[in-house]
């Protein structure tokens, strides 16, 4: 019996988390799931987007996953991602992105992975109001975290028998930001000679990504270009509809689809849990229940390549019915 943390968010957060369990329940692993609740909808109650309970919750149970929570653009509360990402210093985000069998897309044999450092740069939230006419945001960019962040990349990298990584920056005009990340790559670099290593200007590899994405392996990037490139990666794939996603640190892994929270389709039985059922197999990986993570692949790849697709992927099928369909394959 695994004890886990499940972080119902917003939107369609709690509809794609509902069809997730059940599919986790289907294929026989036993979780104690602590449910519980972010978002818009528990500030009213609470206070506050993300209460002290949820990274309680957290901390005891090393392991969550998390369905979407909306973030307000330009005003409002903070995001509940950064929030947590700081928090529970989940300094690694993961972004495996390939192509699914029955998602038609523009490429093929698609495999990259995108590895984000996730706790500094822009989104560090260090800006200030100069006047009325002018606002400035500080990007901060330090040894420590570029130094593990390229660590886990090339770690990665050899636990999962990948060839080569980018480091992917624009230290040709960021000369000591960027230059301080990438120095930092090239560091680690000398310690894994069996990867190959490559540097690349962040606006050339996004021209390189829609040419010949086969080219890639593995992406090295700072926040924001991460936060970038891996959604144009998604876009390679079929969209944020089917991307996963994963939030890694030394004491805890939060698991989460990398999709908003759509409240445009909350409640209508239209959304497509596929992003967030990949999130959950990788969380299952995560926690040695590799064989059951194999099978709900296997049925999800069966689903999707018969047909049985949701309105976002071009097909006719409910939330519901896809997850009844992913089912009846285990």
């Amino acid at each position: 019996m695994h004890n886990l943390t499940l972080i119902k968010g917003d939107g369609i957060g709690p509809e794609i988390s509902d069809s997730v369990l059940k599919i986790i329940k289907a294929s026989g692993v036993e979780i104690n799931w602590d449910i519980q609740t972010a978002g818009a909808d528990v500030i009213n109650q609470e206070g506050v987007p993300l209460p002290k309970r949820v990274t309680e919750s957290v901390k005891k149970n090393k392991i969550a996953l998390k369905s979407p929570v909306t973030t307000p653009i330009g005003k409002g509360f903070r995001s509940v991602n950064v929030q947590l990402r700081k928090e529970l210093d989940l300094y690694a985000n993961l972004r495996p992105c390939y192509n699914l069998p029955g998602v038609k897309t523009r490429y093929e044999n698609v495999d990259i992975v995108v590895v984000r450092e996730n706790t500094e740069d822009l989104y560090a939230g260090i800006e200030r109001q100069v006047d009325e006419n002018t606002a400035e945001s500080i990007k901060r960019i330090t040894r420590e975290a570029s130094l593990r962040i390229a660590e886990f990349a090339f770690n990665y990298a050899i636990k999962n028998n990948r060839k080569l990584v980018h480091a992917v920056t624009k230290a040709n005009i960021c000369k000591l930001s960027d230059g301080l990340f990438l120095n930092c790559a090239r560091e680690i670099a000398q310690k894994y000679p069996q990867i190959e290593f490559k540097e690349i200007l962040v606006d050339n590899c996004c021209m390189q990504l829609v040419q010949n994405p086969n080219q890639f392996d593995v992406l090295l990037l700072p926040n924001l270009y991460g936060d970038i490139v891996s959604d144009l990666c998604a876009g390679l794939i079929g969209g944020l509809g089917v991307a996963q996603g994963a939030n890694i640190g030394n004491e805890y892994a939060v698991f989460e689809p990398v999709h908003g929270s759509a409240p445009d389709i909350a409640g209508q039985n239209k959304a497509n849990p596929t992003a967030m059922l990949m999130s959950a197999i990788e969380m299952l990986n995560h926690i040695g229940e590799k064989n059951a993570a194999e099978r709900i692949k296997n049925a999800l790849f069966k689903t999707l390549e018969s047909g049985i697709k949701t309105a976002d992927l071009g097909g006719t099928a409910t939330c519901s019915d896809f997850t009844e369909a992913i089912i009846s394959c285990l």
